[in-house]
């Protein structure tokens, strides 16, 4: 194995890692953490919109795909995730009879959102592992800039995540495996560019399209509907205070490149 494979599949298994970040949860009580849930979610509708529309969006744009494509693809993005959002409902929905139809329904409300992110976070994290296996491949300084830039955004994105499976319903030690299987499709697209090496590199704009317009139908259609639950103008200040926050992490790591 070259040293390119060594040092790509080293930082990659650190950036997976860091899905971890929320066992830090496990040292609250379970009051303080019901009541963070909201925060982070909060944390995680910033972290998306920003992630998207200071990251994503202009290294496509920078690519070369013309605005109009641009937009395409993240409008096929957010249909592919209307559609996947409409399969897990579906799957996790089975009438029989009414009194079962709405004791089913109220378990699998939410839990859809958590497969539904999980499903968005996979693909990101696939397309974080392809960006530093091309990056080992270049040189490994350039490798290491992008594996820090990755771990920077991947902090306050994998906490975020982890609220939004608390809030779906998951237990923190599901929430925390899922994470974690999810954080591991970075292994996969490491691997990848490393196998198939500079191919890739004409087809990441577009994945990065489709990844894109999911965070958007995520955040957009999903998520700040979830914050409009909480009334008060407590709430609202400490939710937007949090959703500036992620959108701040965000361009702090654009200033650090």
């Amino acid at each position: 194995m070259t040293s390119p494979w060594l040092l790509a599949i080293g930082s990659v298994a650190i950036v997976s890692l860091i899905s971890l970040i929320g066992i830090f949860t496990l040292l609250l009580r379970r009051q303080i953490l019901s009541k963070a849930v909201f925060v982070l979610v909060a944390l995680s509708v910033g972290a998306l919109f920003g992630d998207v529309f200071i990251h994503v969006l202009p290294e496509v744009y920078e690519s070369g795909l013309s605005p109009q494509a641009m937009a395409l693809w993240v409008i096929g993005g957010m249909l592919i995730f209307f559609v996947l959002e409409k399969f897990f409902r579906w799957s996790h929905h089975h009438p029989a009879g009414p009194e079962a139809e709405a004791l089913d329904h109220l378990e699998s409300t939410q839990e859809p959102l958590g497969y539904l992110n999980l499903a968005a976070d996979g693909v990101h994290n696939l397309i974080d592992g392809i960006a530093i296996g091309i990056a080992y491949l270049v040189s490994p300084p350039v490798g290491v800039a992008t594996t820090l830039a990755v771990i920077l955004h991947e902090i306050p994105q994998e906490i975020g995540d982890f609220g939004v499976l608390l809030h779906a319903g998951f237990s923190v030690k599901k929430a925390l495996l899922l994470n974690l299987l999810s954080a591991l499709l970075a292994v996969v697209g490491v691997v990848t560019a490393l196998v198939i090496g500079n191919q890739l590199e004409g087809a990441t704009p577009y994945i990065l399209a489709l990844a894109a317009g999911g965070f958007i139908y995520i955040a957009g259609s999903d998520l700040v509907p979830e914050l409009h639950k909480s009334v008060g103008a407590k709430t609202a200040m400490i939710q937007l205070g949090a959703i500036v926050v992620g959108v701040s992490l965000m361009l702090l790591l654009t200033l650090l490149e």
